[in-house]
């Protein structure tokens, strides 16, 4: 565990912060460069990226402290400490998602389209934000066999556990691959975006089965479990009606 790559004077460079900007940076270069293949205005692209990672660490923590809300009443002075990490992803999506709906409406872009082209690489900026997890020691798995040779020991621990982060990169690494592939054949609006809701859904579900930090809280399940749920069948039920919308255009066309 890498929690702090360097010191710049009496600064210090935190591994987790260091990834977090590195995603975002390549994410938002990414989504401007093919910005005007979706019709979007490409200064328009780094100003959405800035309001939703603005608003998007603003949800993300607040929905971590709501989580772990008796911990913080104790100790108040960590609630702006964001050095070892403490950000949900859901609580980043659904801000963000606030914040680029009133933006989009304010701007007069269409929503769905720019959904469609930041999906990939926001799948892309959370592949290194996971990395940052795994050297900020944060997010870390339950126990592993000690036969199993991926697990690992963190600093200051005895005990093997699976790297959650390593394999939440990953799956974010594929998924990233396959959106902007499907970017490419996309036939309605929507449906990229709808597709990273449906597969980063799944992978959340499955990757939970591995991860210690968070407890099962109902039937064996975790909270980020139940709202992956909630999550995949919303997408799914938004892309069904999406697709047949845009089928039911053709027809009439």
């Amino acid at each position: 565990m890498h929690s702090i790559i360097t010191k710049i004077g009496p600064l210090y460079v935190y591994s987790y912060g260091l990834m977090v900007a590195i995603g975002f940076a390549v994410a938002t270069l990414l989504a401007y460069k093919h910005a005007n293949d979706f019709g979007i205005d490409k200064e328009r692209v780094i100003d959405l990226g800035i309001v939703m990672l603005i608003c998007g660490i603003v949800g993300a923590r607040i929905v971590y402290i709501a989580l772990n809300f008796q911990y913080y009443v104790r100790n108040p002075p960590e609630i702006i400490n964001l050095t070892k990490g403490g950000l949900v992803w859901y609580g980043a999506l659904i801000f963000g998602l606030g914040a680029a709906a009133w933006f989009v409406k304010k701007n007069r872009i269409n929503f769905w389209m720019a959904a469609d082209l930041f999906a990939p690489y926001i799948a892309l900026a959370q592949a290194f934000g996971r990395i940052g997890c795994f050297l900020n020691g944060c997010c870390y798995g339950s126990a592993a066999p000690s036969s199993l040779l991926l697990g690992v020991v963190f600093p200051e621990e005895s005990v093997s556990r699976y790297p959650t982060q390593i394999f939440s990169a990953i799956a974010l690494l594929l998924i990233f691959v396959i959106l902007r592939i499907w970017q490419k054949k996309r036939h309605f609006n929507g449906g990229i975006f709808l597709g990273y809701g449906l597969l980063y859904s799944m992978k959340r579900f499955g990757v939970e089965f591995f991860r210690g930090d968070y407890p099962k809280i109902l039937y064996g399940f975790t909270i980020s479990q139940l709202i992956s749920v909630v999550i995949f069948i919303v997408c799914l039920s938004l892309f069904i009606y999406r697709c047949l919308k845009w089928k039911n255009s053709l027809k009439s066309a």
